[in-house]
Protein backbone atom coordinates (compact mmCIF):
# COMPACT_ATOMS: atom_id res chain seq x y z
CA UNK A 1 0.00 0.00 0.00
CA UNK A 2 0.77 3.49 -0.03
CA UNK A 3 2.85 5.05 2.81
CA UNK A 4 0.26 7.78 3.28
CA UNK A 5 -2.19 4.80 3.41
CA UNK A 6 -0.11 2.61 6.24
CA UNK A 7 0.14 5.71 7.98
CA UNK A 8 -3.47 6.71 8.18
CA UNK A 9 -4.26 3.15 8.62
CA UNK A 10 -1.70 2.71 11.27
CA UNK A 11 -2.75 5.93 13.47
CA UNK A 12 -6.42 4.97 13.10
CA UNK A 13 -5.81 1.54 14.79
CA UNK A 14 -4.14 3.34 17.62
CA UNK A 15 -7.03 5.79 17.91
CA UNK A 16 -9.93 5.58 20.46
CA UNK A 17 -11.03 2.32 19.39
CA UNK A 18 -7.64 0.82 19.08
CA UNK A 19 -6.90 1.74 22.40
CA UNK A 20 -9.93 0.73 23.65
CA UNK A 21 -9.27 -2.98 22.22
CA UNK A 22 -6.22 -2.84 24.04
CA UNK A 23 -6.83 -1.68 27.29
CA UNK A 24 -10.44 -2.85 28.00
CA UNK A 25 -10.28 -6.55 26.60
CA UNK A 26 -11.55 -9.32 29.22
CA UNK A 27 -9.69 -10.76 31.76
CA UNK A 28 -8.85 -13.82 30.19
CA UNK A 29 -5.72 -14.52 32.15
CA UNK A 30 -8.70 -14.33 35.16
CA UNK A 31 -11.03 -16.51 33.42
CA UNK A 32 -8.39 -19.47 32.93
CA UNK A 33 -6.69 -19.24 36.20
CA UNK A 34 -5.25 -22.74 37.86
CA UNK A 35 -4.58 -24.16 40.92
CA UNK A 36 -0.52 -24.86 41.27
CA UNK A 37 0.27 -27.71 40.25
CA UNK A 38 0.44 -30.44 43.14
CA UNK A 39 2.46 -33.70 42.53
CA UNK A 40 0.31 -35.38 45.00
CA UNK A 41 -2.64 -34.80 43.48
CA UNK A 42 -1.68 -33.95 39.64
CA UNK A 43 -5.30 -35.11 38.42
CA UNK A 44 -7.11 -32.20 40.39
CA UNK A 45 -4.65 -29.72 38.38
CA UNK A 46 -5.99 -31.10 34.70
CA UNK A 47 -9.55 -31.84 36.35
CA UNK A 48 -9.50 -27.57 36.44
CA UNK A 49 -7.38 -27.50 33.14
CA UNK A 50 -10.25 -29.59 31.60
CA UNK A 51 -12.94 -27.10 33.11
CA UNK A 52 -11.55 -24.36 31.08
CA UNK A 53 -12.55 -26.18 27.85
CA UNK A 54 -16.41 -25.95 26.72
CA UNK A 55 -15.94 -29.51 24.67
CA UNK A 56 -18.52 -31.55 25.86
CA UNK A 57 -18.14 -33.88 28.55
CA UNK A 58 -20.08 -36.99 26.53
CA UNK A 59 -17.03 -37.10 23.84
CA UNK A 60 -13.82 -38.51 24.54
CA UNK A 61 -12.19 -36.48 21.77
CA UNK A 62 -8.73 -37.92 20.78
CA UNK A 63 -8.41 -35.69 17.48
CA UNK A 64 -6.10 -32.84 18.32
CA UNK A 65 -4.34 -33.61 15.45
CA UNK A 66 -7.21 -33.02 13.08
CA UNK A 67 -8.53 -29.83 15.19
CA UNK A 68 -7.75 -29.11 18.57
CA UNK A 69 -10.59 -27.27 20.54
CA UNK A 70 -10.53 -24.04 22.36
CA UNK A 71 -10.31 -23.09 25.30
CA UNK A 72 -12.89 -20.76 27.27
CA UNK A 73 -10.33 -17.88 27.10
CA UNK A 74 -9.39 -18.00 23.90
CA UNK A 75 -13.15 -17.91 22.99
CA UNK A 76 -13.69 -14.92 25.14
CA UNK A 77 -10.49 -12.88 23.71
CA UNK A 78 -11.95 -13.26 20.13
CA UNK A 79 -15.39 -12.43 21.10
CA UNK A 80 -14.65 -9.35 22.96
CA UNK A 81 -12.11 -8.30 20.00
CA UNK A 82 -14.66 -8.98 17.77
CA UNK A 83 -17.77 -6.58 19.68
CA UNK A 84 -14.99 -4.45 20.14
CA UNK A 85 -13.49 -3.67 17.03
CA UNK A 86 -17.57 -4.10 15.16
CA UNK A 87 -18.60 -0.79 17.54
CA UNK A 88 -16.29 1.04 15.61
CA UNK A 89 -15.97 -1.32 12.72
CA UNK A 90 -12.11 -1.10 12.47
CA UNK A 91 -9.51 -3.86 11.33
CA UNK A 92 -7.29 -3.76 14.82
CA UNK A 93 -4.54 -4.60 12.52
CA UNK A 94 -2.17 -2.71 15.41
CA UNK A 95 -3.14 -5.88 17.13
CA UNK A 96 -1.21 -7.81 14.85
CA UNK A 97 2.31 -7.01 16.35
CA UNK A 98 1.89 -7.81 20.28
CA UNK A 99 0.61 -11.89 18.95
CA UNK A 100 3.32 -11.62 16.41
CA UNK A 101 5.84 -11.10 19.71
CA UNK A 102 3.87 -13.69 21.63
CA UNK A 103 4.16 -16.92 19.01
CA UNK A 104 8.00 -15.57 18.27
CA UNK A 105 8.88 -16.40 21.93
CA UNK A 106 6.34 -19.48 21.71
CA UNK A 107 8.51 -20.78 18.54
CA UNK A 108 12.11 -20.13 19.74
CA UNK A 109 12.34 -16.93 16.76
CA UNK A 110 12.34 -13.26 16.01
CA UNK A 111 8.64 -11.47 15.18
CA UNK A 112 10.26 -10.21 12.06
CA UNK A 113 10.29 -13.86 11.33
CA UNK A 114 6.64 -14.87 11.86
CA UNK A 115 3.81 -14.26 9.19
CA UNK A 116 0.00 -15.49 10.17
CA UNK A 117 -1.61 -17.07 7.77
CA UNK A 118 -4.36 -18.98 7.92
CA UNK A 119 -3.03 -22.79 8.24
CA UNK A 120 0.15 -25.12 7.99
CA UNK A 121 -1.45 -25.70 4.19
CA UNK A 122 -1.15 -21.74 3.37
CA UNK A 123 2.41 -21.71 4.66
CA UNK A 124 3.80 -24.61 3.21
CA UNK A 125 2.57 -23.75 -0.44
CA UNK A 126 3.94 -20.35 -0.03
CA UNK A 127 7.32 -22.02 0.56
CA UNK A 128 6.78 -24.36 -2.23
CA UNK A 129 5.59 -21.51 -4.55
CA UNK A 130 8.21 -18.92 -3.56
CA UNK A 131 11.29 -20.76 -3.84
CA UNK A 132 13.38 -20.09 -6.73
CA UNK A 133 13.47 -23.93 -8.59
CA UNK A 134 14.09 -24.71 -11.90
CA UNK A 135 12.64 -27.52 -13.90
CA UNK A 136 14.75 -31.21 -12.83
CA UNK A 137 15.23 -29.41 -9.36
CA UNK A 138 14.77 -32.33 -6.34
CA UNK A 139 12.63 -32.00 -3.67
CA UNK A 140 12.96 -34.93 -0.59
CA UNK A 141 9.79 -35.24 1.49
CA UNK A 142 8.61 -38.49 3.23
CA UNK A 143 5.37 -40.21 1.77
CA UNK A 144 2.96 -39.92 4.94
CA UNK A 145 3.24 -36.14 4.51
CA UNK A 146 0.12 -34.58 4.68
CA UNK A 147 -2.44 -33.22 2.05
CA UNK A 148 -1.60 -29.98 3.34
CA UNK A 149 2.06 -30.43 2.97
CA UNK A 150 2.50 -32.56 -0.11
CA UNK A 151 -0.35 -31.25 -2.60
CA UNK A 152 1.79 -27.65 -2.95
CA UNK A 153 4.67 -29.73 -3.91
CA UNK A 154 2.74 -32.00 -6.16
CA UNK A 155 1.43 -28.96 -7.50
CA UNK A 156 4.57 -27.49 -8.13
CA UNK A 157 5.89 -30.69 -10.37
CA UNK A 158 3.14 -30.14 -12.73
CA UNK A 159 3.85 -26.73 -12.81
CA UNK A 160 7.38 -26.30 -12.88
CA UNK A 161 8.61 -29.46 -13.40
CA UNK A 162 10.08 -30.22 -10.27
CA UNK A 163 11.21 -34.36 -9.17
CA UNK A 164 9.68 -35.47 -6.09
CA UNK A 165 11.69 -38.09 -4.04
CA UNK A 166 10.22 -39.69 -1.56
CA UNK A 167 10.80 -41.74 1.61
CA UNK A 168 9.27 -43.85 3.91
CA UNK A 169 9.07 -42.98 7.21
CA UNK A 170 11.08 -45.09 9.81
CA UNK A 171 10.62 -45.91 12.86
CA UNK A 172 14.11 -44.65 14.49
CA UNK A 173 15.78 -41.12 13.96
CA UNK A 174 19.13 -42.89 12.75
CA UNK A 175 17.07 -44.71 9.88
CA UNK A 176 15.01 -41.39 8.56
CA UNK A 177 18.14 -39.41 8.57
CA UNK A 178 19.90 -42.44 6.35
CA UNK A 179 16.37 -42.10 4.07
CA UNK A 180 16.83 -39.02 3.52
CA UNK A 181 20.78 -38.87 2.81
CA UNK A 182 20.36 -41.95 0.47
CA UNK A 183 17.97 -39.35 -1.86
CA UNK A 184 20.33 -36.62 -1.94
CA UNK A 185 21.87 -35.62 -5.15
CA UNK A 186 23.49 -32.78 -7.26
CA UNK A 187 20.11 -31.79 -8.19
CA UNK A 188 18.29 -31.55 -4.75
CA UNK A 189 17.21 -28.52 -3.76
CA UNK A 190 14.81 -28.93 -0.59
CA UNK A 191 13.83 -31.64 1.82
CA UNK A 192 11.16 -30.59 4.19
CA UNK A 193 9.65 -33.01 6.76
CA UNK A 194 6.59 -33.32 9.22
CA UNK A 195 7.95 -32.54 12.28
CA UNK A 196 5.75 -35.41 13.78
CA UNK A 197 4.12 -37.18 10.45
CA UNK A 198 0.24 -37.52 10.46
CA UNK A 199 -0.54 -40.56 10.45
CA UNK A 200 1.62 -42.74 12.81
CA UNK A 201 3.14 -39.95 15.25
CA UNK A 202 6.97 -40.44 14.24
CA UNK A 203 8.85 -37.77 15.49
CA UNK A 204 11.52 -36.69 13.17
CA UNK A 205 14.87 -35.79 14.12
CA UNK A 206 14.70 -32.35 12.26
CA UNK A 207 18.12 -30.56 14.74
CA UNK A 208 20.12 -33.49 13.01
CA UNK A 209 18.69 -32.86 9.43
CA UNK A 210 19.03 -28.99 9.75
CA UNK A 211 22.73 -30.08 10.28
CA UNK A 212 22.50 -32.29 6.60
CA UNK A 213 20.64 -29.80 4.84
CA UNK A 214 23.23 -27.06 6.08
CA UNK A 215 26.22 -29.48 4.96
CA UNK A 216 24.61 -29.61 1.48
CA UNK A 217 23.70 -26.39 0.90
CA UNK A 218 19.69 -27.36 1.16
CA UNK A 219 16.68 -25.88 1.97
CA UNK A 220 15.14 -27.11 4.93
CA UNK A 221 11.11 -26.98 5.78
CA UNK A 222 9.54 -27.92 8.58
CA UNK A 223 5.86 -29.43 8.42
CA UNK A 224 5.04 -28.31 12.31
CA UNK A 225 1.34 -28.67 12.04
CA UNK A 226 1.49 -31.71 14.55
CA UNK A 227 4.36 -29.97 16.99
CA UNK A 228 3.54 -26.90 17.62
CA UNK A 229 1.52 -27.24 21.07
CA UNK A 230 2.41 -31.13 21.05
CA UNK A 231 6.12 -30.08 23.11
CA UNK A 232 8.51 -27.53 23.21
CA UNK A 233 11.15 -26.47 20.68
CA UNK A 234 13.30 -23.70 19.40
CA UNK A 235 13.54 -23.02 15.99
CA UNK A 236 16.23 -20.70 16.48
CA UNK A 237 18.28 -24.17 18.11
CA UNK A 238 16.97 -26.34 15.00
CA UNK A 239 17.83 -23.93 12.53
CA UNK A 240 15.62 -24.71 9.55
CA UNK A 241 15.17 -22.25 7.08
CA UNK A 242 11.37 -22.11 7.26
CA UNK A 243 8.52 -23.56 9.43
CA UNK A 244 4.54 -24.24 8.64
CA UNK A 245 1.97 -24.67 11.66
CA UNK A 246 -1.71 -24.50 12.03
CA UNK A 247 -2.39 -23.22 15.14
CA UNK A 248 -6.07 -25.09 14.77
CA UNK A 249 -4.36 -28.06 16.30
CA UNK A 250 -2.07 -28.48 19.39
CA UNK A 251 -2.32 -24.55 20.04
CA UNK A 252 -5.45 -24.76 20.26
CA UNK A 253 -6.29 -21.67 18.25
CA UNK A 254 -8.93 -20.50 16.47
CA UNK A 255 -10.33 -21.73 13.08
CA UNK A 256 -7.96 -20.39 10.19
CA UNK A 257 -4.83 -19.11 12.07
CA UNK A 258 -1.90 -20.34 11.38
CA UNK A 259 1.86 -19.77 11.54
CA UNK A 260 4.84 -19.08 8.97
CA UNK A 261 8.54 -18.59 9.93
CA UNK A 262 11.15 -17.87 7.36
CA UNK A 263 14.73 -17.17 8.97
CA UNK A 264 15.64 -13.60 8.75
CA UNK A 265 18.50 -14.23 6.85
CA UNK A 266 17.05 -16.21 3.85
CA UNK A 267 13.68 -14.10 3.70
CA UNK A 268 14.59 -13.11 0.34
CA UNK A 269 14.81 -16.13 -1.02
CA UNK A 270 11.29 -16.96 -1.34
CA UNK A 271 9.29 -15.17 -3.29
CA UNK A 272 5.44 -13.79 -2.14
CA UNK A 273 3.54 -15.74 -4.88
CA UNK A 274 1.10 -13.83 -3.31
CA UNK A 275 1.25 -9.75 -2.15
CA UNK A 276 -1.47 -7.10 -1.46
CA UNK A 277 -2.10 -4.57 1.08
CA UNK A 278 0.48 -4.73 4.58
CA UNK A 279 2.58 -6.85 1.91
CA UNK A 280 5.09 -3.72 0.67
CA UNK A 281 5.20 -0.38 -0.18
CA UNK A 282 3.84 1.19 -3.06
CA UNK A 283 3.61 4.89 -3.40
CA UNK A 284 2.05 5.92 -6.53
CA UNK A 285 1.08 3.69 -9.94
CA UNK A 286 3.02 3.63 -11.81
CA UNK A 287 5.94 2.97 -9.19
CA UNK A 288 8.20 0.03 -7.87
CA UNK A 289 6.62 -2.12 -5.01
CA UNK A 290 9.52 -2.62 -2.11
CA UNK A 291 8.30 -5.58 0.15
CA UNK A 292 7.94 -5.44 3.71
CA UNK A 293 11.76 -6.30 5.04
CA UNK A 294 10.04 -8.83 7.51
CA UNK A 295 8.08 -11.80 7.21
CA UNK A 296 5.01 -9.65 7.36
CA UNK A 297 5.09 -9.39 3.57
CA UNK A 298 3.29 -12.88 3.08
CA UNK A 299 0.41 -10.91 5.20
CA UNK A 300 -1.32 -9.67 2.28
CA UNK A 301 -4.61 -7.66 2.88
CA UNK A 302 -7.22 -7.34 6.05
CA UNK A 303 -6.90 -10.38 8.41
CA UNK A 304 -9.45 -11.22 11.33
CA UNK A 305 -6.94 -9.85 14.17
CA UNK A 306 -9.78 -11.21 16.54
CA UNK A 307 -8.48 -14.75 15.91
CA UNK A 308 -5.23 -13.87 15.96
CA UNK A 309 -5.17 -12.31 19.35
CA UNK A 310 -7.37 -15.16 19.90
CA UNK A 311 -4.86 -17.80 18.80
CA UNK A 312 -1.78 -15.37 21.07
CA UNK A 313 -4.17 -16.08 23.96
CA UNK A 314 -4.10 -19.49 23.47
CA UNK A 315 -0.33 -19.96 23.66
CA UNK A 316 -0.01 -18.23 27.01
CA UNK A 317 -2.91 -20.40 28.01
CA UNK A 318 -0.44 -23.22 27.35
CA UNK A 319 2.33 -21.28 28.88
CA UNK A 320 0.39 -20.91 32.14
CA UNK A 321 -0.43 -24.68 32.11
CA UNK A 322 3.47 -25.06 31.42
CA UNK A 323 4.85 -26.41 28.16
CA UNK A 324 6.52 -29.24 29.25
CA UNK A 325 4.10 -30.47 31.72
CA UNK A 326 1.91 -30.62 28.50
CA UNK A 327 4.23 -32.26 26.79
CA UNK A 328 4.71 -34.86 29.69
CA UNK A 329 0.89 -35.43 30.06
CA UNK A 330 0.20 -36.45 26.47
CA UNK A 331 3.35 -38.63 26.80
CA UNK A 332 2.11 -40.30 29.95
CA UNK A 333 -1.68 -40.60 28.45
CA UNK A 334 -0.08 -42.66 25.55
CA UNK A 335 2.35 -44.71 27.49
CA UNK A 336 -0.48 -45.71 29.28
CA UNK A 337 -2.53 -46.23 26.06
CA UNK A 338 0.40 -48.44 24.52
CA UNK A 339 0.50 -50.42 27.79
CA UNK A 340 -3.25 -51.12 27.56
CA UNK A 341 -3.40 -52.22 23.83
CA UNK A 342 -0.12 -54.38 23.58
CA UNK A 343 -1.15 -57.07 25.09
CA UNK A 344 -4.49 -57.15 23.43
CA UNK A 345 -5.55 -60.01 20.22
CA UNK A 346 -5.36 -58.49 17.23
CA UNK A 347 -4.17 -55.24 18.19
CA UNK A 348 -1.06 -54.06 16.04
CA UNK A 349 0.51 -51.01 17.39
CA UNK A 350 2.22 -48.38 14.46
CA UNK A 351 3.63 -46.01 16.42
CA UNK A 352 7.38 -46.14 17.46
CA UNK A 353 7.67 -46.66 21.24
CA UNK A 354 11.11 -44.63 21.22
CA UNK A 355 10.79 -42.06 23.44
CA UNK A 356 12.63 -39.74 21.07
CA UNK A 357 10.86 -41.51 18.12
CA UNK A 358 7.17 -40.37 19.69
CA UNK A 359 5.06 -37.99 21.53
CA UNK A 360 1.83 -37.47 22.50
CA UNK A 361 -0.11 -39.33 19.25
CA UNK A 362 -0.05 -43.36 19.08
CA UNK A 363 -2.02 -45.03 15.91
CA UNK A 364 -2.96 -48.27 15.67
CA UNK A 365 -5.08 -51.37 13.64
CA UNK A 366 -7.31 -54.59 14.20
CA UNK A 367 -6.91 -57.26 12.10
CA UNK A 368 -10.84 -57.87 13.10
CA UNK A 369 -11.70 -54.59 12.05
CA UNK A 370 -11.16 -51.83 9.27
CA UNK A 371 -10.19 -48.70 9.70
CA UNK A 372 -13.80 -47.49 9.10
CA UNK A 373 -15.53 -50.06 11.04
CA UNK A 374 -13.40 -49.62 14.02
CA UNK A 375 -13.82 -45.70 14.06
CA UNK A 376 -17.56 -46.40 13.81
CA UNK A 377 -17.15 -48.88 16.58
CA UNK A 378 -15.73 -46.84 19.04
CA UNK A 379 -17.93 -44.06 18.44
CA UNK A 380 -20.85 -46.12 18.83
CA UNK A 381 -20.08 -47.73 21.88
CA UNK A 382 -18.64 -45.04 23.83
CA UNK A 383 -18.36 -41.71 22.20
CA UNK A 384 -14.45 -42.12 21.25
CA UNK A 385 -13.25 -39.93 18.25
CA UNK A 386 -10.39 -40.88 17.02
CA UNK A 387 -9.37 -40.74 14.05
CA UNK A 388 -9.21 -42.64 10.74
CA UNK A 389 -6.02 -43.42 9.06
CA UNK A 390 -6.25 -44.36 5.40
CA UNK A 391 -3.30 -42.75 4.22
CA UNK A 392 -0.59 -45.50 2.25
CA UNK A 393 -3.15 -48.06 2.64
CA UNK A 394 -2.12 -48.33 6.38
CA UNK A 395 -6.06 -49.02 7.65
CA UNK A 396 -5.79 -47.84 11.46
CA UNK A 397 -6.97 -45.35 13.94
CA UNK A 398 -4.93 -42.96 14.96
CA UNK A 399 -5.43 -41.31 18.93
CA UNK A 400 -4.41 -37.85 20.33
CA UNK A 401 -3.68 -37.16 23.81
CA UNK A 402 -3.50 -33.76 24.75
CA UNK A 403 -3.80 -31.50 28.06
CA UNK A 404 -7.70 -32.02 28.63
CA UNK A 405 -7.90 -35.79 28.03
CA UNK A 406 -7.86 -38.32 31.61
CA UNK A 407 -6.47 -41.51 32.25
CA UNK A 408 -9.87 -42.66 32.85
CA UNK A 409 -10.48 -41.62 29.10
CA UNK A 410 -7.59 -43.61 28.28
CA UNK A 411 -8.65 -46.58 30.34
CA UNK A 412 -12.29 -46.69 28.69
CA UNK A 413 -10.69 -46.58 25.25
CA UNK A 414 -8.29 -49.53 25.94
CA UNK A 415 -11.87 -51.42 27.38
CA UNK A 416 -13.51 -50.44 24.25
CA UNK A 417 -11.27 -51.89 22.11
CA UNK A 418 -10.63 -54.89 24.04
CA UNK A 419 -14.80 -55.37 23.53
CA UNK A 420 -14.16 -55.83 19.77
CA UNK A 421 -12.41 -58.73 20.89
Amino acid sequence: MSLDRRTFLRQASLGAAGVAVVTQLPAAEAAGALPAFDDREPEAFWRAVRDQFPLTRQLKYFNTGGLGPASSPVLAKVAEVTRQLQERSEHGHALHAGAREVLARFLGAEPGEIAFVRNATEANGIIAAGLRLAPGDEVIFETHAHPGGSFPWAQQETVRGLKLKLFDPADTAAANLDRIAALITPRTRVVQVSHVTAPTGVVMPVDAIARLCRERGLWFHIDGAQSAGMFPFSLREIGCDSFAASGHKWMGGPLETGVLHIRRDRLNDVAPPLVGAYSGDLDFLPGELRLAPTAIRHEYGTRSAAAIVGLAEAVKFQERVGRERIAARGRALIARLRAGLAPLPGVEILTPAGAADSAAMLTFRHAKLGYTDLFSRLMKDGAFRCRPVSEQKLNALRVSAHLFNSPAEIDGLVAAVRAVG
